[in-house]
């Protein structure tokens, strides 16, 4: 997922609703890619699927596709101009290619399809990702007949509301033997490299953990991550260094 470009908005308020949905998306992907590894992890060793599948299920369902439906309310009619009708009708069509997918990865019975669908899933969303943040998002925001700051306010399931972080993980998937999910946030591109981190922490269950791969010590990272989880969570250094460090980050 690529984001390195600056929306130039009509107004202050604009940029930072820009950048908050931004933000918000890098944290929904990094959830994604940490509940995918967790179904493909399962499935390789034969146990601990339907936990898996549990968890994002009701991630997909409670925070994915509400998402989704507020950016059709939302977002998406505030895109006004004629070049960004295809665009838009083309934003609703994916949608509804990822609620596709969902059904799939809810019902399928086999554990191998039910895992492809949610890598297939992961891929579809992050390519649409790229299309919101960097064509749809720079047309709102450069509008000076509307306010992306007024559409967005106060919307949840577009601006985020760092749920976990407050009242901790209560996404019920409980403990599990799962394999640990690997983040390589190397190539993440810095202006969402700790959102992206954020989100993916955020589907870690309580006494599970993911490993954290960087090309620094990622010190002020960690004292982001102490402050949303109120302390719960400890890290143990794999590798320090010269060019890759592993962290192992656990949630207490």
């Amino acid at each position: 997922m690529t984001i390195n470009e600056v929306i130039v908005a009509s107004t202050s308020a604009d940029a930072e609703a820009a950048e908050t949905v931004k933000n918000h998306h890098a944290q929904l992907a990094g959830h994604l890619q940490a509940l995918t590894e967790a179904m493909l992890s399962a499935t390789e060793r034969g146990t601990g699927f339907e936990a898996a599948r549990a968890a994002a299920t009701e991630f997909l369902t409670g925070e994915l596709l509400p998402h989704a439906a507020a950016e059709e309310a939302r977002l998406y009619p505030a895109a006004r101009t004629e070049r960004a009708r295809p665009l838009i009708e083309s934003m609703i069509a994916v949608h509804r290619v990822i609620g596709g997918l969902i059904e799939r990865i809810r019902t399928e019975k086999s554990p191998v399809r039910a895992a492809a669908a949610a890598q297939a899933l992961r891929v579809v969303f992050e390519a649409h990702l790229i299309d919101e943040n960097d064509r749809i998002l720079p047309i709102v925001a450069a509008d000076p007949d509307v306010s992306l700051a007024d559409a967005l306010g106060g919307m949840h399931e577009l601006l985020g509301g760092h749920r976990h972080a407050e009242e901790g993980h209560t996404c019920g998937c409980g403990e599990s033997d799962a394999d640990e999910p690997v983040l390589d946030v190397r190539a993440v591109p810095h202006s969402i490299r700790h959102a992206t981190v954020f989100g993916a922490f955020d589907a870690v269950p309580v006494g599970g953990a993911l490993v954290l791969v960087a090309h620094h010590d990622p010190v002020p990272l960690l004292g982001q991550l102490h402050d949303r989880t109120a302390g719960r969570m400890s890290v143990d250094y794999l590798e320090r260094g010269p060019d890759v460090w592993r962290l192992r980050l656990r949630r207490l």
